[in-house]
């Protein structure tokens, strides 16, 4: 039955239409990759898999849709598939929106990560760098978005050993988002726990310890205790501790 009606919308040149309505309706239902939307992204992420495929003449919704399902795929730790997806979004963004528009920004950002948590430190970077002077550029210095993208170049450094750039680019970001975003925000914690983890690489123990337990506590306090940036903010404590 698929297959006829799929051979009935080509005859009568209506597939590329009934592509581009499954793509929005995808988009409009298909959540972000936030630890809350877990049970959602899971549902429905079979069907962002079939949109891959499906890819119409407006390609701006499935692009949006792909980015989502790359998100989610590279939290659960399915990498090959958040590299291809997203790799695709940003191709698809960067032709259709242009090099710095915001969308083409957060593509490349999530790619970078993608990198990042497969260990190519150096591949990371250069995707890291390039979004976060595009972003210093467009929208600021002190934006929310400029932030994440020097945080996450600062961590590419860390993993490369190198502990000077990491550790400057932390104390700003970490500085940036207490006066910017407040001291008890979500991103100004993973800063600090970023920090954190910068001076248990160098082995300052004493130093990891004292931002470890003020990160751990709050985030107890603020997200809850068995959120994954909590349970995260524990076990590096642990680390800390056992050191």
């Amino acid at each position: 039955m698929q297959f006829l009606t799929k051979k009935w919308l080509e005859l009568y040149d209506e597939l590329d239409k009934w592509k581009g309505t499954y793509v929005t309706l995808m988009d409009d239902s298909y959540p972000e990759g936030l630890h809350e939307n877990w049970t959602v992204c899971q549902a429905l992420f079979p069907h962002a898999q079939a949109a891959v495929a499906y890819r119409p003449t407006d390609i701006k919704p499935w692009a949006s849709v792909l980015f989502k399902a790359a998100w989610y795929t590279s939290e659960i730790g399915n990498y090959q598939a958040a590299q291809e997806m997203g790799l695709s979004a940003l191709e698809a963004r960067e032709a259709t929106l242009g090099a710095e528009h915001p969308d083409t920004l957060n593509s490349i950002n999530g790619l970078g990560l993608v990198l990042w948590w497969q260990g190519k430190y150096k591949e990371a970077e250069t995707m890291h760098r390039r979004a976060l002077e595009a972003k210093e550029r467009v929208i600021g210095a002190e934006h929310p978005d400029t932030l994440t993208s020097m945080g996450n170049l600062a961590l590419t450094y860390r993993n490369q050993g190198r502990w000077k750039e990491a550790e400057e680019l932390d104390v700003q970001v970490m500085e940036t988002r207490k006066r910017v975003l407040g001291a008890e925000h979500p991103n100004t914690l993973i800063s600090m726990g970023n920090l954190a983890l910068t001076f248990w690489n160098q082995g300052r123990w004493k130093e990891a310890e004292e931002l470890g337990v003020q990160v751990m506590e709050t985030r107890k306090r603020v997200l809850g205790a068995e959120h994954p940036d909590t349970l995260t903010g524990m076990d590096n404590l642990a680390s800390t501790y056992r050191n």
